[in-house]
């Protein structure tokens, strides 16, 4: 489907944290595709990548390897994620959880959130964000509510319906993209993978035609001058 807006100066990363390396086939990354397609198709210039592939340290500083680490590949992440207009995270879920490697994506996100823009406004806004879950038995909502939550308090804006999932019967079967698992064809899957892509570029649209999310009330760089942007109490404004 077509749309009269123009998203082709958009540009969206997807992150997939799967904890298999390639060419190891990926089940999330096969889910994302459906998210990449529409939107390469409606022009949004796409980059995947597999966290699980860089060399990321622990810890919740920008470059860990300033507190005792030898290498650290998270500035080089960091810098796709502060030039994509659209952040999709991926993960699988272990034991009802997102992954590992998605908790570490986290932290290091984390790790940059007290670093401001140009409008003294916390890093992060002026983006949108999403998530797409694949696994066996119970859990995508869970896996997407802390996802979610973790975007936007970091200062991501989160549009309706930002997460979309597959997950097979209960107990050992197919994933996503093995044959006869019916996930490709499951139009619950499918409708709300569809919605999130769209929901997100148009979020991303909207952020982007009015210079990013407005900056009033949310300056830090104005808060610490002392204006407390209409306080109740005047002592503080």
């Amino acid at each position: 489907m077509a749309t009269p807006q123009d998203f082709s100066d958009l540009k969206a990363l997807f992150i997939n944290c799967t904890l298999k390396k390639a060419p190891i086939p990926s089940h999330t990354h096969a889910l994302m595709e459906v998210s990449m397609d529409i939107m390469k198709k409606n022009g949004v210039s796409v980059e995947p990548i597999r966290f699980v592939e860089y060399d990321v340290a622990f810890g919740i500083y920008p470059d860990m390897t300033e507190h005792g680490y030898e290498k650290d590949d998270w500035p080089r992440i960091l810098d796709k994620v502060l030039k994509a207009d659209i952040l999709v995270i991926g993960s699988p879920i272990w034991l009802g959880e997102r992954s590992s490697v998605c908790s570490l994506l986290i932290e290091r996100l984390y790790s940059a959130s007290g670093q401001l823009n140009d409008k003294g406004q916390y890093l992060y806004y002026g983006k949108t964000g999403g998530c797409i879950i694949t696994g066996n038995e119970d859990g995508i909502k869970h896996c997407s509510m802390s996802i979610l939550y973790s975007l936007q308090h970091l200062g991501y804006t989160i549009p309706p319906q930002a997460d979309a999932g597959w997950i097979g019967e209960a107990g050992p079967g197919p994933s996503y993209a093995d044959e006869g698992s019916r996930g490709p064809e499951n139009e619950f899957t499918q409708r709300n993978t569809t919605f999130m892509t769209w929901n997100l570029m148009h979020t991303a649209r909207m952020l982007k035609d009015q210079g990013g999310f407005p900056a009033y009330g949310n300056q830090k760089t104005e808060w610490d001058k002392g204006k407390n942007f209409n306080h109740p109490n005047p002592e503080y404004r």
